[in-house]
């Protein structure tokens, strides 16, 4: 069983939910990568998202977009990245790493070198939003056989076929993106999101975490109900945005600790038909 695998299963054994946060590598500076990353678990995250910085992150909302940007401009690359996860492991050889990013940067270094590399540097978890499942099944082995978890996104328009090439592939867990938009995005309809973690499941025997406008606790806790994992990415980014650097690692574990808190309250009751924005 993997780390990722492990965490989860732990958290589900004592009916609770997983909180995975995202930060950007590099962002707002490389040196506070590392501190960053500590902060978030001493704030009660279970799973961390690292992105990895890309000059075209589709996926991503202005705020990730931004993010991705800064971190360009100190050149912080994918070795870097690698280098941030092995400072962590140092004094953190528990929490699950994940590393978020696109095709291009793996395809310049070789598929084999950044399997060994992330590897190496203690990585448990890989998502790559432009590899389709129907296209990388030996790219996905080949982190399972090294320990590490391919991880694949679905979206509220991904077919039953697409659902069943996730499951056939994928491991750790499944991530589920719960609008038709991009990161920072805002509406969320939670009966929907329960509707189609449903289907999700008749094929996905693995925990769904659901992350894209999620921003605060509400928010978060709703998700929670019929959720195993959230994720939350661009409410932090702004938090590094919008506080003094001298004050923004504690900004960032006080707003990951509210959100423990609320997953960690009793599920609210009669969140069906509930938007959130």
């Amino acid at each position: 069983m993997s780390r990722i695998q492990s965490t989860l299963a732990a958290l589900a054994a004592q009916n609770k939910k997983g909180l995975i946060p995202f930060i950007t590598a590099g962002d707002p500076a490389p040196d506070m990568t590392v501190p960053i990353m500590h902060a978030l678990v001493a704030g009660g995250a279970n799973v961390l998202e690292l992105g990895v910085p890309f000059s075209d992150p589709m996926a991503e909302g202005p705020v990730i977009q931004r993010a991705c940007e800064r971190a360009l401009k100190y050149g912080v690359s994918l070795n870097d990245v690698f280098g941030f996860v092995r400072e962590f492991r140092r004094t953190d050889a528990r929490t699950p790493v994940v590393l978020m990013g696109y095709a291009n940067p793996i395809e310049r270094m070789g598929q084999q070198a950044f399997i060994a590399a992330a590897r190496d540097a203690g990585v448990d978890g890989a998502i790559v939003v432009d590899y389709p499942p129907e296209e990388c099944e030996e790219f996905a082995q080949s982190l399972q056989a090294n320990g590490i978890d391919p991880i694949f996104l679905l979206a509220p328009t991904s077919t039953e076929e697409r659902i069943a090439q996730v499951a056939k592939v994928g491991s750790g867990f499944s991530y589920y993106v719960s609008l038709k938009g991009v990161t920072g995005a805002a509406n969320i309809d939670i009966d929907e999101v329960a509707q189609r973690i449903a289907a999700i499941r008749k094929h996905v025997k693995l925990p769904i975490g659901v992350g894209f406008g999620i921003r605060d606790a509400a928010t978060a806790k709703a998700i929670g109900s019929v959720a195993d994992a959230v994720v939350i990415g661009s409410r932090i980014i702004q938090e590094l945005e919008n506080t003094p650097r001298d004050q923004a690692i504690e900004a960032v574990h006080t707003f990951i600790r509210g959100i423990r808190e609320a997953l960690d309250e009793a599920p609210a009751a009669g969140v069906a038909k509930t938007s959130i924005s």
